[in-house]
């Protein structure tokens, strides 16, 4: 049985049509004979919500308290979609980042992962739970939430990847893997069925969006490979893996379509 880690960002859990959609995907993976573990990021537009907010009240807030307000959304969402994963048949469970076992440095705002701990997480994989992971968080040695930024959770994703020695980690997107330009915005572009890592921290460094730039680092670190796709089709969307590794030796590669 192979253990996979899916991380879900904001536009993949838009809204509960969304979480019920990516729900189902989950439980698709799981019924496929894998473990699953989920990083999932806040819905939508709501971490800018909170901010906007956060900022009409006061001009200068506390980091500590921005923190203690950004964590919010990731604890919604990953609730959400532990009880829509139940509504279709399976188990799971939702934890923190503090709960997942994220330690971090005390930077508000800014925070690194010093390690990760995820006993709890095993335990629920172990009963047969999928584990839902709310991302961009973690808790530092005061006892006080933390957040690590932009991009946080696919960071949230490799680093819970590597700690839990998982096969692959998945990265969904709103697009279809990592493209020559932005899709969106060139109709031309075309999709890199395969990239390396040192290609695509060139990239990320360059301004594009589709990884962050810590996440990459963190995976090539460890070797941990990395299938960047998107939640609204099942394309096959890029690879991005270890010098020498076969991709025929990764799960869920094949599950919806051939790799080209």
């Amino acid at each position: 049985m192979a253990l996979i880690v899916q991380k879900y960002g904001g536009s993949s859990v838009a809204d509960t049509d969304s979480i019920k959609r990516v729900a189902k995907r989950i439980v698709e993976t799981r019924r496929a004979g894998n473990d699953v573990a989920v990083v999932v990021s806040a819905m939508g537009d709501t971490t800018d919500d909170l901010i906007d907010q956060a900022m009409s009240i006061d001009s200068n807030p506390p980091a500590r308290e921005m923190d203690m307000l950004m964590t919010a959304g990731e604890r919604i969402s990953m609730s959400l979609l532990a009880m829509a994963i139940h509504a279709v048949g399976a188990k799971a469970a939702s934890f923190t980042g503090s709960q997942a076992g994220f330690m971090t440095d005390a930077r508000f705002g800014a925070a690194h992962i010093k390690s990760v701990r995820p006993d709890r997480i095993r335990r629920a994989l172990d009963s047969g739970h999928v584990a839902i992971v709310a991302g961009f968080q973690g808790i530092n040695e005061g006892g006080d939430p933390t957040t690590l930024g932009r991009g946080g959770s696919d960071t949230s994703a490799v680093a819970l990847a590597v700690a839990l020695d998982a096969d692959v980690c998945e990265i969904y997107t709103d697009v279809d893997g990592v493209f020559t330009a932005d899709p969106r915005i060139v109709p031309t572009a075309r999709r890199i069925p395969r990239i390396s890592y040192d290609e695509i921290l060139e990239m990320a460094s360059c301004g594009s969006k589709v990884l962050a730039l810590r996440c990459v680092e963190y995976a090539q670190r460890f070797g941990m490979p990395l299938h960047v796709r998107s939640s609204f089709s099942h394309r096959s969307g890029t690879l991005v893996l270890p010098d020498g590794m076969d991709p025929r030796t990764l799960p869920n590669v094949g599950t919806f379509s051939s790799m080209d």
